[in-house]
C-alpha cells in the first residue's frame, strides 16, 4: 500500500499547468453530472476577487487515473475543473464581443485562438468544432463540447436539469467583468489560471484510486467514494453494450436516489452492509476489491446494482426509524421502532447486516422480536460491557449469511444459535459492567435518559425520556456543603448512573439532599422514589443504589 502511495507523487499544480499542457482530460461516462449552483460559484469568484497577498487559492485534491500517456480518467474534482474551464469561456466571450464591435480584431483574434488552444483544446479546420482538453460524462459531454465550440450555452427545448447548470454557469460567469480591453482580459486570465492551485494525485487504477479515497476520506479530505463505485458498477452493467440507454437511464435515476435517500456519506458504509448481509464478510478497505473479483459479468453487476436499489429505502428505514417509510408498512412493524431508536441512539451499526437480511425474509412478527433480541444484546454488549465491536461483526455476518440463504427463518433461531449465545453477556458478567458503570453525562444525557426510562418503564412508570430531565443527585457542581458527604472524591461520583435519576423539571439545581428527597417524594419516578429512602446521600448510597439498579437493569435488558 505504501509503494502504491509512492507511485503516486502528489503534487501542487495550478490550473494553467494542469490544464494548459497536452493532457487530456474525460470524466466517466457514468460519473454524477455537473452539479454546482450560484452558491458554488457566487463563493469561488469572491475567492478569485478575494486572493491573498501570495496571490493564490487552494483548490484541493484532484485526483485523477491515467489512461494513456497524456489522457486521464477524472476520478475527483470535475465539479472544480468544469467551473473553472466556464470562467475561462466567459472570459473568452468578453474577448469576442470586442471582436465583434471591431477592437483590435487581429490581435485578440489571435489571442482567443492561443487561449482555445491553452485552455479549451483544438478546432476542427472543417467543422470549426472544438476537440475538447476536458470531456465530460454522457450527460453533459454534448452540450459542454457546444459553449466551447461557440462560446454560447443554447437554451434548447428539453434541455436537462444538469445542462441548465452548465448554461446558468456560463451566463452568470459572463455577467463579470474581466477587464475593459482584450490584452486585460488576457492578463486576467493568466493571472486566475495561474492563482487556482491544486494537489495532483495520479493513480494507475480503480482499486488504487478507491484506497486513496478511503486514506483521504479518514483524513477528513471528503471526496465521493460512491461515485466511484457506481462508475466500477455502470461500467460492468455495460461491458458487453447489451442495455438499452433507456434502461441505463433509468438505473442512473434509481442510484441518484440512492444518494438523496441515505446521504452520500451513508452509501459506502450502505453498500458494505448490503454485501455483508450475504456475503462473507468485508471491511471497509477491502469492499471496492471484493467487489471487483465478485462481479465481473453484465449480468452479476446488473443483478448486484438492481439489489442494491431495492434494499436502499429498508437501509434508509433501519437507521432512521422516524422514516415516513414506516407508515406505509404493516401495522404489525410498530413496535419495532422503539427498539431500532435505541439502537440508532447508541450508534450501533452492527446488526444493519442481519435486520437487513430478516426484513424481507421473516414475518413481521418474526421481524419485531428478531430486533428486540439484537436491541437487548447492543445494550448488554455495546453499551455497559464494550466488549469487542470487531468479533460481533464477524458472528453478526455469520448470522446474517444464515438467515440469507433461509436456515434461520425466526427470530428464535437466531436467538437459540450458538452464535448469538457467543455474544451474549450472561447475567453475571452483565450485573458487574453495570454495578460501577458511568457515562459522562454532559455529553451523553439523552442516552442516559433513555436508559434510565427504560428501567422506569419496567417499574410501571410509562415516562416519555424526550420530555424528562437528568437530575444528578449529589450535584454535577457541588457546593461545598455536599464536601462533607463525599469528601475530596465528590467529583468522582457526578457521572456515575448511580448518582442520576428523572424528573419532570431541572429546578433542584445544588440543593441540599434533604430538600431533594421531599421533591422526589412528591413525583411520578419510580427511581425518584427509591432514592428518597435512603437518610443519607454519600458514596455508599450511590454504590447500593447502583447496585439496585444493576438487578432492574438484568431484567429490563434480558433475553429469556
Amino acid at each position: 500500500m505504501a509503494k502504491q502511495f509512492m507511485l503516486m507523487e502528489p503534487k501542487n499544480e495550478n490550473f494553467n499547468e494542469l490544464i494548459g499542457g497536452p493532457n487530456k482530460y474525460i470524466v466517466p461516462r457514468f460519473q454524477r453530472d455537473y452539479a454546482w449552483d450560484i452558491g458554488q460559484w457566487e463563493d469561488l469568484w469572491n475567492d478569485i476577487n478575494a486572493l491573498d497577498d501570495e496571490g493564490f487559492h487552494y483548490m484541493g485534491y484532484i485526483v485523477l487515473q491515467q489512461k494513456e500517456q497524456y489522457q486521464h480518467e477524472v476520478i475527483d474534482g470535475q465539479q472544480r475543473l468544469v467551473t473553472l474551464s466556464i470562467i475561462v469561456l466567459a472570459a473568452m466571450k468578453a474577448i469576442q464581443n470586442l471582436i465583434d464591435r471591431g477592437e483590435d480584431v487581429e490581435e485578440n483574434i489571435e489571442r482567443l485562438d492561443g487561449i482555445t488552444k491553452n485552455f479549451v483544446g483544438s478546432k476542427n479546420f472543417v467543422s470549426l468544432k472544438v476537440i475538447n482538453k476536458l470531456e465530460l460524462n454522457r450527460n453533459n459531454k454534448r452540450y459542454f463540447q457546444r459553449i466551447c465550440s461557440d462560446l454560447e450555452a443554447h437554451n434548447s427545448r428539453g434541455i436537462t436539469a444538469t445542462n441548465k447548470l452548465l448554461r446558468k454557469c456560463f451566463e452568470y460567469f459572463t455577467k463579470k467583468s474581466f477587464g475593459s480591453t482584450g490584452s486585460e482580459i488576457a492578463q486576467f486570465i493568466a493571472d486566475f489560471s495561474s492563482s487556482m492551485i491544486f494537489t495532483k494525485i495520479i493513480v494507475q487504477d480503480d482499486l488504487n484510486a478507491y484506497k486513496v479515497f478511503e486514506t483521504l476520506n479518514a483524513r477528513g479530505v471528503q471526496l465521493s467514494t460512491p461515485d466511484l463505485l457506481k462508475n466500477y458498477l455502470f461500467s460492468v452493467v455495460t461491458k458487453d453494450e447489451q442495455i438499452e440507454d433507456e434502461e441505463l437511464d433509468d438505473l442512473d435515476e434509481q442510484w441518484s436516489e440512492i444518494i438523496v435517500q441515505l446521504g452520500e456519506s451513508n452509501v459506502s458504509d450502505y453498500i458494505r452492509y448490503h454485501h455483508n448481509s450475504h456475503r462473507k464478510m468485508v471491511t471497509k478497505n477491502n469492499l471496492f476489491s471484493s467487489m471487483r473479483k465478485a462481479l465481473t459479468t453484465p449480468e452479476e453487476a446488473y443483478k448486484y446494482l438492481k439489489s442494491l436499489i431495492n434494499f436502499s429505502p429498508i437501509y434508509a428505514s433501519l437507521i432512521n426509524p422516524n422514516d415516513s417509510w414506516w407508515g406505509e408498512q404493516d401495522v404489525k412493524y410498530k413496535e419495532v421502532l422503539h427498539y431500532l431508536n435505541g439502537i440508532r441512539l447508541f450508534n450501533i451499526k452492527q446488526p444493519l447486516t442481519i435486520l437487513l437480511a430478516a426484513f424481507v425474509r421473516f414475518s413481521p412478527e418474526e421481524f419485531v422480536k428478531l430486533v428486540r433480541y439484537i436491541y437487548v444484546l447492543s445494550i448488554r454488549y455495546n453499551v455497559i460491557c464494550h466488549l469487542s465491536p470487531s468479533e460481533q461483526e464477524s458472528v453478526y455476518n455469520q448470522i446474517a449469511i444464515k438467515v440469507s440463504c433461509g436456515e434461520y427463518v425466526r427470530a428464535s433461531h437466531v436467538k437459540n444459535s450458538e452464535e448469538f449465545k457467543r455474544l451474549y453477556p450472561d447475567d453475571n458478567i452483565f450485573f458487574n459492567a453495570f454495578e460501577f458503570h458511568r457515562m459522562p453525562s454532559r455529553q451523553t444525557a439523552k442516552k442516559i435518559r433513555f436508559l434510565l426510562a427504560e428501567v422506569e418503564r419496567h417499574l410501571g412508570n410509562q415516562c416519555d425520556d424526550e420530555k424528562t430531565t437528568l437530575e444528578h443527585i449529589c450535584p454535577y457542581n457541588p457546593e461545598r456543603n455536599w464536601f462533607d458527604s463525599f469528601g475530596e472524591g465528590v467529583n468522582d461520583v457526578k457521572d456515575r448512573l448511580g448518582n442520576m435519576i428523572l424528573m419532570d423539571k431541572d429546578n433542584l439545581k445544588r440543593a441540599s439532599f434533604d430538600e431533594k428527597k421531599t421533591e422526589y417524594l412528591k413525583s411520578n419516578y419510580k427511581l425518584a422514589s427509591k432514592v428518597a429512602q435512603y437518610k443519607n446521600w454519600n458514596l455508599d448510597s450511590v454504590n447500593d443504589f447502583q447496585k439496585w439498579l444493576s438487578k432492574q437493569a438484568v431484567n429490563v435488558w434480558k433475553v429469556n
